[in-house]
């Protein structure tokens, strides 16, 4: 069986980024192999994407793939954006952060926000970056319990619910993760 290193600590992503990976693949964690993370010093999501995925490479012989992705707020100058996971530690929860953001918002009429995630794979040498985006609106308050991080104050556009109300199998086959997985997809053969 073929192995691949998923390079994130985040169980969320791990079990998304798992979901789209083909069968034949050994999905491998860094926590299980003990490898912390890298310190994220990029200044947009494919600098940070491609910074884990360098990293998480020196420490195994097979394919690692890497993701850096964010919520990011027309109305907060596209805030959080790569401190998304950041602002959730400084807050000390995403739920905190989510109660954060709204607060900032409660006035504000333009709710558009976008999830944007930047997958890096890297197989021996060569890196294979892409972005997927998904654009939606902030709804006013904390909604579902399903999901991770932002999913439950997000809510897509053509969709009524947020992604903390959507079904797992639902948000994995629509969101920015799959987007950008679905690019990465026509670029390499995985």
């Amino acid at each position: 069986m073929k192995k691949i290193l998923i390079g994130t600590h985040n169980k969320g992503k791990f079990k998304e980024i798992g979901y789209l990976l083909p069968k034949k693949y050994k999905k491998i964690s860094p926590i299980s192999l003990k490898i912390k993370s890298p310190r994220e010093t990029g200044k947009s999501f494919v600098s940070n994407s491609r910074l884990k995925v360098n990293f998480f490479s020196k420490f195994v012989d097979f394919p690692v793939i890497s993701d850096d992705s964010g919520l990011c707020i027309e109305a907060l100058k596209n805030g959080p954006g790569i401190y998304s996971a950041r602002l959730a530690r400084e807050y000390g929860s995403f739920s905190q952060a989510m109660k954060f953001i709204l607060k900032k918002m409660k006035k504000i009429r333009n709710r558009k926000a976008t999830f944007v995630c930047c997958l890096s794979y890297k197989n021996k040498k060569k890196i294979i970056s892409v972005e997927g985006k998904l654009r939606g609106n902030i709804s006013t308050k904390i909604i579902g319990k399903k999901g991770f991080g932002y999913d439950p104050i997000f809510i897509p556009f053509k969709s009524k619910i947020t992604f903390g109300q959507m079904s797992k199998l639902k948000k994995i086959k629509m969101d920015h993760r799959f987007i950008a997985f679905q690019k990465l997809k026509k670029k390499i053969k995985i």
